[in-house]
């Protein structure tokens, strides 16, 4: 599966309402800026190297995600994945009222 395209690849894109965990968003949006990204870019190369069970990132990205990491908060690991909850409507709708 693997080739490198020597022209653009014409794709249809769709708009979407993912939702994700705060700081990693924050991680995230603040990764595709650093590398000249946009925020669907830098999820669409992820998730296609994710595909093929490549790693998305050189050793200078992911000492950068280490660095937005800290920054963030960012504490969750990949151990983590499959056992994140939402906190209740409720603690949300109280904590965006103050």
């Amino acid at each position: 599966m693997s080739r490198r395209p020597s022209s653009p690849v014409i794709v249809e894109r769709v708009q979407t309402g993912v939702r994700l965990e705060k700081r990693m968003l924050k991680v995230l949006k603040a990764l595709a800026d650093s590398l000249d990204l946009t925020l669907g870019d830098l999820l669409e190369g992820i998730v296609l190297h994710a595909f093929e069970g490549k790693a998305p990132f050189s050793t200078t990205t992911r000492a950068k995600v280490a660095e937005l990491r800290k920054i963030f908060g960012l504490t969750l690991t990949a151990s983590d994945a499959h056992h994140l909850k939402e906190k209740p409507a409720r603690a949300r709708a109280a904590r965006s009222v103050r």
